[in-house]
């Protein structure tokens, strides 16, 4: 009865050690292979995982170089994506990469702090034509110049190598698109009452703007905490070649709204629609064979351009001179009206000539 009892005891512990032996038996780990790890401990020094096995792994030397971008965004106990790259190494130890966290997870990372309202830190590179570009763990990404605050707005320059807080405007891995803001940080702005300001704003209407600066490209404003452009094309019905010239930053200025962008809640205005356009009623004002006076304002290698009034030029065509003339930019002339269209907005002109020629016979 004891033998028996005793065999009995004797299966049951075999069963039990067996059942622990499974529990503790390692992991199959091939080199390649992605799998689920847990993030037991985190250094300066590198990173060690539980990746089910008998013993842990640790991160690639490659990556340990990098690591210290990613610290701030990783946590012991959690769970991550690793791939294998050495079943063991000279230690002893199963090698992991975290290259597809570096690659992806640094923009679940981004989109998470967006959603959040929170706050990242970048390093400021140079000042080019779309702003201030930044880099966030090997991301590029571009600070608009009307999303600074003084006195960077007005000298960008100098934030080159400078690391700031910024709050996420836009980002999108598929386009490989970050657009952050230093003054949504600096002043508290918070994401929600930027898109309920931007949401009150109604397109065809005139509002008081901001003048914030200029550029090559035209005029950033502010209309009720709302980004705004008025396009160098918007700004006046003649030609502008220098945007600065037409405003002065901190003054208030009415805009019209032309358009909303809803991807990146941005406004697109204009100072020209609140005048009225000339060329409306350019063909009953001139008419063909009209005598006209008016101002050389450009040479091009097709002919001159003569300005008639703000926003009317008429052109002199290379092949309605003789070659003789001798014009020049700023000098004030007479012309005949050759044809004008409302639709093209052109108007061609004549220089008046000793002989009438045949067209006025």
């Amino acid at each position: 009865m004891k033998e028996e009892k005793k065999s009995k005891t004797k299966k049951v512990s075999l069963n039990i050690m067996d059942s622990l032996l499974k529990k503790t038996k390692p992991a199959l780990l091939k080199k390649g292979k992605e799998i689920e790890a847990k993030i037991t401990s985190i250094s300066k020094k590198g990173i060690i995982f539980d990746v089910g096995g008998k013993a842990q792994a640790i991160l690639g030397e490659l990556e340990i170089k990098e690591i210290s971008t990613y610290l701030p965004y990783l946590n012991v106990g959690d769970k991550i994506l690793v791939r294998i790259i050495s079943e063991e190494s000279k230690n002893g130890f199963p090698v992991v990469s975290l290259r597809k966290f570096f690659d992806k997870g640094k923009w679940d990372i981004l989109i998470k702090k967006r959603d959040n309202e929170e706050e990242i830190d970048v390093m400021c590179g140079e000042y080019g034509k779309g702003g201030i570009f930044i880099n966030f763990m090997g991301i590029r990404g571009v600070i608009p110049k009307i999303q600074l605050t003084e006195p960077f707005i007005s000298q960008p320059e100098k934030m080159r190598g400078q690391k700031v807080k910024v709050k996420i405007l836009e980002v999108d891995k598929e386009k490989n698109r970050l657009v952050v803001s230093q003054k949504a940080s600096v002043l508290k702005i918070s994401h929600k009452d930027l898109v309920k300001k931007f949401e009150a704003i109604k397109e065809g209407k005139t509002y008081k703007a901001k003048v914030l600066g200029a550029s090559e490209f035209g005029v950033f404003c502010e209309v009720e905490g709302v980004e705004g452009l008025i396009h160098i094309s918007e700004i006046s019905w003649e030609k502008v070649s220098n945007a600065a010239s037409f405003v002065t930053v901190g003054e208030t200025i009415d805009a019209y709204v032309v358009e909303k962008n809803m991807t990146d809640f941005k406004l697109n205005l204009s100072l020209k629609r609140l005048q009225k356009d000339p060329w409306e009623i350019i063909e009953e004002k001139y008419p063909k064979d009209k005598e006209v006076e008016g101002e050389i304002t450009r040479k091009e290698k097709y002919g001159y351009f003569v300005k008639l009034e703000p926003g009317i030029e008429g052109l002199i065509h290379i092949s309605k001179l003789k070659g003789d003339e001798d014009l020049k930019i700023g000098q004030k002339i007479k012309a005949f009206i050759e044809r004008v269209s409302k639709k093209e907005r052109r108007m061609s002109l004549v220089l008046p000539q000793t002989e009438k020629p045949v067209m006025y016979r």
